[in-house]
């Protein structure tokens, strides 16, 4: 268990200095070259676990410390530890002598004293400090005050499940390519193959226990995708037919690129401004046997890339806080500042300001993002709306099978058991 715990400490004190998780967790790997496969997997659970908890965990911590620690690393071990003592299956006593194990790469000769020391005090008063945090909202909910608030003012209704979503384990869930096989032939598949799942929509079906990649029936044959059921909609509400010219723009990873190639027979182009990214499209398309024209482009610009010629339809998944899925970004909640949103605002009225010139008249424009602020979603539109005359928002239907369970608000998809939170706002050029 130590080794794991020391991996995980490392990803999390990354973290906690500013830098991504996606990076932070593999180079924290690489420095324990001889940890086992079962380490790594187990690291990678206590990196994630104790992020989505990190507003309870520090809070704690600081009700057991006398003085902030200096050594990053030992204060994320305690963290680890602690996520370990309120949230593991595995027995008290291990886990603190485990703890003081791990504590051996801390220069600091004091350390291993103090990780027990901090470990067995939180057992004896456990019960009397969390009475103490009785009515803190970090503590409760493991988000930064300023977004606990602006859920609350925006969701007055749903706000605690909204965040109590957040902190869930994400659901698995595939989209089933329907070029090569139905929705429920692939059911069948799986039902043979003894894989429980549940078909959700049209395209989606929900794995009951999530599996590896490479575990996953179909998916090397390019028969499924792994994407979130809130994503799948893409497709439908942009109204597609053969012989349309698309735009997919800010298309990376490729997951809507793939959807919109398998709906419908499209002269596709799809930009991103990150080349590295574009990258995985590319595999992602050639895994799907499906062809596109990608470029790497600025969306917000046209230099360089745009031939003239204007698009039938256009998707714009613009880039966002990513409120709405930090249940599978954890660190989100923790290197987001509230001043990002602005600059997100900024940033996403400057590509739907450029993608608007490419719209051909009577075309249609599908605005996405993967956040619930609402700043990034409707505001965004009500202000478009305003300065373009020849622009009007169209309604749109998600699913019957949404719409049976409620659990969207208008265009807005809230975060639940079912998929993350997404925005959808269909334009059309008059």
């Amino acid at each position: 268990m130590y080794i794991s715990q020391q991996i995980a400490a490392n990803a999390v004190s990354q973290v906690l200095s500013g830098r991504n998780l996606t990076l932070a967790l593999p180079d924290a790997q690489k420095q324990f070259a001889t940890a086992t496969p079962q380490q790594r997997g187990a690291a990678a659970d206590l990196s994630y676990g104790t992020l989505r908890f990190y507003g309870e965990l520090e809070i704690y911590l600081n009700q057991l410390l006398e003085k902030p620690l200096s050594d990053g690393r030992v204060h994320a071990l305690l963290l680890v530890a602690l996520y370990q003592l309120l949230h593991d299956k595995a027995d008290d006593f291990t886990i603190v002598n485990q703890s003081v194990k791990a504590a051996s790469f801390a220069k600091p000769k004091w350390a291993k004293g103090l990780v027990n020391g901090v470990l067995r005090n939180f057992l004896r008063k456990q019960t009397e400090i969390a009475e103490q945090l009785k009515g803190n909202e970090v503590a409760q909910y493991s988000y930064p005050q300023w977004w606990i608030t602006k859920v609350k003012a925006q969701y007055p209704q749903h706000w605690q499940s909204i965040l109590m979503a957040g902190n869930a384990h994400p659901p698995m869930t595939l989209r089933v390519n329907r070029r090569k096989i139905s929705t429920e032939e692939y059911m069948t598949l799986l039902h043979r193959q003894g894989v429980e799942a549940e078909q959700i929509g049209a395209y989606a079906v929900m794995l009951t226990h999530a599996v590896s990649v490479e575990k996953i029936t179909g998916f090397s044959e390019g028969v499924v995708s792994v994407q979130d059921y809130g994503a799948q909609f893409a497709p439908k509400l942009l109204d597609l037919a053969s012989g349309m010219r698309v735009l997919d723009a800010c298309c990376a990873p490729g997951g809507k690129t793939g959807h919109i190639l398998e709906s419908a027979e499209v002269e596709l182009t799809a930009i991103d401004s990150d080349a590295s990214r574009l990258t995985r499209v590319a595999s992602n398309l050639d895994r799907l046997s499906l062809k596109a024209q990608l470029r790497v482009a600025d969306a917000s610009q046209l230099q360089g890339w745009y031939d003239g010629q204007p698009f039938d339809r256009i998707l714009a998944d613009v880039p966002c806080s990513a409120s709405g899925i930090v249940r599978r970004h954890v660190d989100i909640k923790w290197l987001r500042r509230e001043t990002d949103i602005v600059s997100f605002v900024q940033q996403q009225s400057a590509i739907l300001l450029n993608l608007w010139q490419l719209l051909a008249k009577g075309g249609k424009l599908l605005y996405v993002t993967c956040s619930i602020f609402d700043e990034e979603n409707q505001q965004q539109i009500d202000r478009f709306l305003k300065t373009h005359d020849d622009a009007r928002q169209l309604p749109i239907q998600l699913d019957e099978y949404l719409t049976q369970r409620m659990v969207s608000l208008g265009n807005q998809l809230i975060p639940n058991a079912l998929h993350d939170g997404l925005y959808y706002a269909l334009l059309q050029k008059i």
